[in-house]
């Protein structure tokens, strides 16, 4: 074998190494990138997983709450007018719908963010003085403006601040866009506050002609 033929033959074979070689290094990095890009949409998926449970909690908590702040005015508006009628009012309807709400509400504390948080804690507050107001109309020295201030209480502002409470937690989930809705939020609580200490105070100075403290929340 000539010198031209052993060149001939020694740079085919290392065509053919250094073909396979790079062949091999370039299939490794086409895997590496291909492992890589399932890592990366399989971890996508699980954020994206997370966030859905993340809001389906969120829609499943402002759910009971809504339901739990509508369900303790209706019991307590049903205690007034029965009680108006000369029924024999069973506690245990009302009672269990102020701590179903406080169940709800305690968890809620612990979610809520700062702008839902002030209205159901504002909310919190108007229902306790509306379960006072309910448990202080036997004892009323005048009981049909005792019976009427209940009724207009839970009709009017009790209403407004469980739709309040409704209408801002759809907002927080994007339910609802208003552009003018914090300024409509913060008149709208603003109503139920002073509508709640109007109460507070009336109730205070009906207390002591009362026989026994008034409950609490």
């Amino acid at each position: 074998m000539d010198v031209t033929t052993l060149a001939v033959a020694l740079i085919s074979v290392g065509g053919t190494l250094g073909g396979t070689l790079g062949g091999s290094v370039l299939s490794q990095r086409a895997r590496r990138a291909e492992a890589s890009e399932q890592n990366h949409r399989a971890e996508s998926e699980r954020e994206q997983q997370r966030k859905e449970h993340a809001l389906q909690a969120k829609r499943d908590l402002y759910a009971h709450l809504n339901t739990a702040a509508r369900a303790y005015r209706i019991a307590a508006r049903d205690a007034v007018q029965a009680a108006e009628r000369g029924e024999d009012v069973d506690p245990a309807p009302l009672d269990a719908a102020k701590n179903a709400w406080a169940d709800q509400y305690s968890q809620a504390q612990m979610a809520l963010v700062k702008d839902v948080l002030q209205v159901a804690s504002s909310l919190n507050r108007a229902l306790g003085i509306g379960y006072s107001a309910v448990k202080q109309l036997p004892n009323s020295p005048n009981p049909d403006e005792a019976y009427q201030r209940a009724k207009t209480w839970f009709s009017g502002p009790m209403s407004d601040g469980v739709y309040l409470l409704r209408v801002t937690l759809r907002h927080d989930l994007g339910v609802e866009t208003d552009p003018h809705f914090e300024q409509t939020r913060m008149q709208m609580l603003a109503t139920l506050d002073n509508a709640r200490d109007n109460l507070s105070r009336l109730l205070t100075a009906e207390r002591p002609q009362t026989a026994g403290p008034t409950p609490q929340t």
